[in-house]
């Protein structure tokens, strides 16, 4: 069985679901197709719960109406019987009445989730009616009856595997599974979901859970590129990455694959393909357990970090300096992305300022603390394990022009990575671009 994940762009109208149903209709096995909302249909929601935070109950009406006028011309698009027009009027119906009704009394964080989930929710449903209609074998399974996270907010993968299973055996002898990418329920049954980029972690779980044949990521950009297009003129796709140097990429901010999306498929070793529905020939980028080639694969930029130094003349020969000032962030729940060290010094960055001002009182009390924002972690992936030589001088020689304000070097075989202000970003991938790969 495979797996067939589509982003909001390749349903974010009812043509591009139509150009989504024959794609999926071109496989000769069962398919499960994980989907997103149509494209912009979360952004408006969380816009909603803002207002409705805000007790801004016009704004959030007037959100709501747009919105679903936009759903009324899409199914007019989609569908051509009147039995099933109708059917899905009512499902239009009974969803935004539910939106309104939070118009109606107090609103609460998990009264957002719940608002959060309805676009996967309308998606998949839209989706399954023109199957039906089109005389398709296809059957809608329910994401929150599998899905679950922990009361750590991880995914329960032996929850998953458990219930999926038994989802699909109370339906057995359908060509199309269909469910929804992102929405979940937590450990006490709530709506709740798997953050940002969700859609992929659910495809890379559920592939995970069958051990699946192969994962497919299906988004509007032909596979994971050297580097970025929006940024420097030439790029090429990636035909083929490691499990690792994907991992590397998506993290330090290749777009087209959410971070969280690789190790489920790792553990079971499932192949995850990169594929375009725009250009669905394209060959896009498959990611095995094994790299193809050797040498520096691609260049990737993660905006939005602050670097944080802590100097202390009493770290010198200080066992347990590093675990305490690990522990700071902690237990401020503070991810640390790069770290390099000196004898009187220490310096780490960061991907989130909420719990700063905190950590830096904290830290104050080992040493001086000096924080820099507005930097740019640029990661080069590859085969740049430490028994290889040239591949660091080239990278240096390159970003020769650039003032760099931290190196990691040897914490993976597969990266180096260098934070620069994000004023020089630009100036760095392109520097890179021309250095590594002669564009």
């Amino acid at each position: 069985m495979k797996i067939l994940k589509f982003g909001g762009t390749s349903v974010g109208s009812a043509d591009r679901m139509k150009s989504v149903v024959d794609l999926i209709k071109k496989n000769t096995e069962p398919v499960i197709v994980v989907l997103s909302a149509m494209s912009g249909t979360t952004n408006n929601l969380v816009e909603l719960a803002t207002n409705l935070y805000a007790k801004n109950n016009a704004k959030a009406n007037e959100i709501i109406s747009t919105l679903e006028n936009k759903y009324k011309q899409e199914i007019k698009n989609l569908y051509k019987t009147e039995t099933v027009l109708q059917k899905a009027a009512h499902l239009i119906t009974y969803h935004f009445d539910y939106l309104r009704s939070f118009t109606l009394d107090m609103f609460t964080v998990n009264e957002e989730k719940a608002i959060l989930a309805q676009g996967e929710l309308l998606s998949t449903a839209m989706f399954q009616f023109y199957l039906e209609e089109i005389g398709e074998k296809s059957v809608l399974l329910p994401a929150l009856n599998f899905m679950r996270i922990d009361d750590n907010e991880e995914p329960d993968l032996t929850y998953i595997e458990t219930h999926l299973k038994q989802e699909l055996e109370k339906n057995k002898g359908f060509n199309f599974y269909i469910t929804q990418g992102f929405i979940c329920r937590n450990i006490f049954g709530e709506i709740d979901n798997l953050k940002r980029g969700g859609s992929d972690y659910t495809a890379s779980l559920i592939g995970a859970a069958l051990q699946a044949t192969e994962i497919q990521i299906w988004t509007d950009i032909d596979g994971m590129h050297n580097n970025d297009p929006r940024v420097v003129n030439k790029t090429h796709p990636i035909e083929q990455l490691s499990f690792d140097e994907a991992a590397e990429l998506a993290y330090f901010g290749a777009k087209i694959l959410h971070p969280t999306c690789i190790l489920p498929a790792q553990k079971r070793n499932v192949p995850v393909k990169l594929l375009n529905t725009m250009q669905p020939d394209a060959k896009g980028t498959i990611i095995t357990k094994d790299a193809a080639g050797t040498g520096i694969k691609a260049v990737a930029a993660k905006d939005g970090i602050t670097s944080v130094s802590i100097k202390s003349g009493r770290m010198l020969l200080a066992y347990g300096f590093l675990r305490s000032v690990f522990e700071v962030f902690e237990r401020h729940k503070t991810p640390i992305d790069m770290i390099t060290t000196s004898e009187v010094a220490v310096s780490l960055t960061i991907d989130t300022d909420k719990h700063l001002k905190d950590i830096v009182e904290e830290l104050e009390k080992f040493g001086q603390v000096s924080i820099d924002k507005d930097q740019t972690i640029i990661c080069i992936v590859g085969d740049v394990s430490f028994d290889k030589t040239g591949y660091a001088q080239k990278v240096f020689n390159a970003l020769s022009e650039i003032p760099v304000r931290m190196i990691s070097y040897g914490g993976s075989e597969y990266n180096i990575s260098v934070l620069v202000k994000s004023e020089y970003k630009k100036q760095a991938l392109q520097a890179l671009n021309a250095g590594l790969f002669n564009y």
